[in-house]
């Protein structure tokens, strides 16, 4: 239901002719912006109690929700309000001035955190906001994601981090929709499968990327 949503919505966009480029400089098929999200109420709330509801069934001894800047900052406060429980967001780089903080509210050393994350690709930032957490003296018991691209990269480095990922949808599932729906046709699916092999050094033959 939730990726339906998110192509009606347009948080997520499917140009296999026209493919978009990110900032990591791959050119790609798709394209997320979940802040999108949040002009939308009935969206947003779906996403508010599903993650407030993944919380507590598995993470039910989180004592501070973090959200990842900047992408889900909006929604991890939404989270953290639903659940009256402290929030703090995390920066990828520090502040460029006052504090030069990496960490935007107060995390106690023994504290445990869980992390909101809008959408997972390469798991960068991820790392880094775990990293930066356990910095702090934070215990992150797991993170909750929005959108999963289900990449290789991203899985093994969690796995590595002995970081616990949660998602409320991901490629696949927003793939079989597509599909159902007629968003995409067979050849189009394909071309979104073959770019999600190798994303990295995909290209589309005969298109330029646009941003």
């Amino acid at each position: 239901m939730l990726a339906e949503k998110l192509m009606q919505i347009n948080a997520i966009k499917l140009q296999p002719d026209s493919p978009f480029s990110w900032a990591t400089g791959w050119n790609s098929p798709i394209y997320t912006d979940l802040r999108m999200t949040l002009s939308y109420p009935e969206v947003r709330n779906l996403i508010k109690v599903e993650m407030a509801r993944l919380i507590m069934e598995n993470f039910g001894d989180a004592d501070v929700i973090a959200g990842i800047a900047t992408g889900a900052i909006a929604h991890g406060a939404l989270v953290a309000d639903s659940l009256a429980m402290p929030f703090v967001y995390v920066r990828s780089t520090p502040k460029d001035h006052g504090l030069e903080n990496l960490i935007e509210g107060d995390i106690k050393p023994g504290q445990k955190v869980v992390l909101i994350e809008d959408q997972l690709s390469t798991g960068n930032n991820c790392m880094k906001s775990l990293n930066t957490v356990r910095e702090a003296g934070g215990i992150v018991l797991g993170v909750v994601v929005i959108f999963d691209y289900q990449f290789t990269m991203a899985a093994k480095a969690l796995k590595r981090a002995k970081l616990p990922i949660i998602t409320l949808t991901n490629f696949g599932t927003m793939l079989d929709v597509a599909m159902d729906n007629k968003t995409l046709n067979q050849a189009d699916a394909e071309v979104l499968q073959q770019w999600h092999g190798d994303p990295e050094n995909w290209a589309a033959a005969g298109f330029d990327a646009i941003d």
